[in-house]
């Protein structure tokens, strides 16, 4: 009987969630860069993010979310195209799905074909000419590397009258400036204008709102470094190289190395370690403020109910776990990533289903009541949305460079190989003991069948591993 009933609510809440897609729905796409799943949301509770937890209140939070590559461009072409990422594409943070996947229909082109008015607003693809003609409208504020203070503008004027060239000031600022002063500000402001424009037009619109904090450099105003006082950062627990982790695992994150005062090699001055953890929290809660404009719009124009949102950030980011920053890792630090989905039923759910980002596109597709191309990678998680315990998937896949990684719910499990298909190193992590992933237990004995599963699982996953 118990069966009966749950696949009875289950097919009712497919059913509202059809008939809510042959409306086609306005849907706002959200994305912020570099945004980790440190939110209060995901049970930090230290962070301030009300706006973004509002949006977990009304919808599904994903648990295990997980990026197909962690850096900016491959993850957002990736995402774009539903395609995942291989040796040949995908694969470098510049990428762009136009020249990797030429003639591939993305997302908004798909929606497009469909009647939606599609607008580009913020940073969505890595490059702002990326597959161009998908949209209507391209909106991207020319800097996000900003800066105000008296210190930084001295750098940069000292710095450029010494080598003639422009040079990046002080990873992080924290300036008194209106909150206007910032690309998010006029991102949040240019989704209002569309949601309006769709208002009054009652067009269909695909309105993505790309918010660049917290990428670095973390800048944002003061009053947003006061909510996170200096005496209540610290640095984290596993600040150490994980046991037996391969060299490959490490990297010695030289996006970071650009900005001035940063040393050329080794370790960060406390302080300055310190300062970044500081200024990437004042950062999310500064993006979660602008996504709040949007939503409270949502609001006033009654248009909450009629609007599908989605939330992620393109890859997750190291704050000084592992002795790591930035991204551009094999580990859960790396591609885990926040993704919150509202659509009609959905109300306070949390899922530990594993999804990917290639899910994405097919998932967008249902929700909006699209035939999906032919072409799509992923999964739609549309059943999910109305039975967020449901069975799911076994295992999603990312990988950096030469690594490859497998990630189902107990283990995350990473090969590293040479040129002739030979693997040089590898990592496994057990996060039902160590969820940190502090231990390689990838050599373990007692891990040697779960190995040498998850090491044939990973190929079959990954086409391009298969010799």
């Amino acid at each position: 009987m118990v069966g009966k009933i749950r696949i009875t609510l289950l097919t009712g809440a497919l059913v509202c969630l059809s008939a809510f897609a042959e409306m086609q729905p306005n849907i706002l796409f959200i994305s912020v860069d570099d945004l980790r799943p440190e939110l209060g949301c995901y049970g930090q509770d230290y962070m301030i993010t009300p706006n973004i937890d509002r949006l977990a209140d009304e919808g599904v939070l994903f648990e295990k979310a997980f990026c197909n590559y962690p850096v900016c461009g491959a993850s957002r072409a990736s995402l774009m195209t539903g395609l995942r990422p291989t040796p040949e594409r995908f694969n470098i943070y510049y990428s762009r799905a136009d020249e990797d996947a030429p003639g591939i229909p993305d997302i908004a082109v798909t929606l497009k074909a469909a009647g939606y008015r599609t607008i580009s607003n913020g940073k969505i693809y890595h490059h702002k000419d990326d597959n161009e003609a998908s949209w209507d409208e391209i909106f991207r504020p020319k800097e996000f590397c900003q800066y105000f203070t008296e210190e930084n503008l001295s750098i940069l004027k000292t710095a450029k009258s010494l080598n003639g060239k422009s040079v990046k000031g002080l990873p992080y600022e924290a300036a008194d400036e209106p909150d206007e002063s910032y690309q998010g500000a006029k991102v949040a402001a240019k989704a209002i204008e569309e949601l309006k424009r769709a208002k009054e037009s009652g067009k269909p619109v695909f309105i993505t709102a790309g918010f660049t904090k917290p990428h670095l450099p973390f800048n944002c105003p003061q009053k947003y470094w006061d909510m996170y006082p200096a005496e209540t950062i610290a640095m984290p627990d596993n600040f150490f190289v994980p046991t037996n982790a391969p060299a490959e695992a490490i990297h010695d994150f030289n996006e970071l190395r650009g900005y001035y005062g940063v040393p050329e090699s080794g370790p960060l001055p406390e302080a300055m370690a310190l300062n970044l953890i500081r200024g990437y929290r004042a950062c999310t809660t500064f993006s979660d403020a602008m996504i709040g404009r949007v939503f409270q719009t949502l609001d006033d124009l009654e248009m909450w109910d009629d609007t599908i949102v989605i939330l992620w950030g393109d890859h997750g980011w190291q704050l000084g776990e592992h002795t790591l920053w930035c991204k551009h890792a094999n580990f859960n630090t790396s591609l885990q990533t926040p993704l919150i989905v509202r659509a009609p039923g959905t109300s306070n759910k949390n899922t530990s289903a594993l999804v990917e980002f290639v899910d994405l596109y097919p998932t967008i597709c249902d929700l909006a009541g699209l035939k999906k191309p032919a072409h799509l990678d992923g999964t739609s998680f549309v059943p999910l949305l109305a039975d967020p315990s449901m069975d799911w998937k076994k295992a999603v896949f990312g990988r950096y460079q030469k690594g490859d990684s497998i990630r189902t719910s107990r283990y995350l499990y990473t090969e590293w190989r040479n040129k002739e298909g030979e693997t040089v190193a590898s990592m496994l992590y057990d996060h039902k003991v160590d969820p940190d992933e502090n231990n390689n237990v990838a050599g373990h004995p007692e891990y040697k069948d779960v190995v040498k599963r998850l090491s044939h699982e990973l190929k079959a996953g990954w086409p391009h591993l298969q010799n």
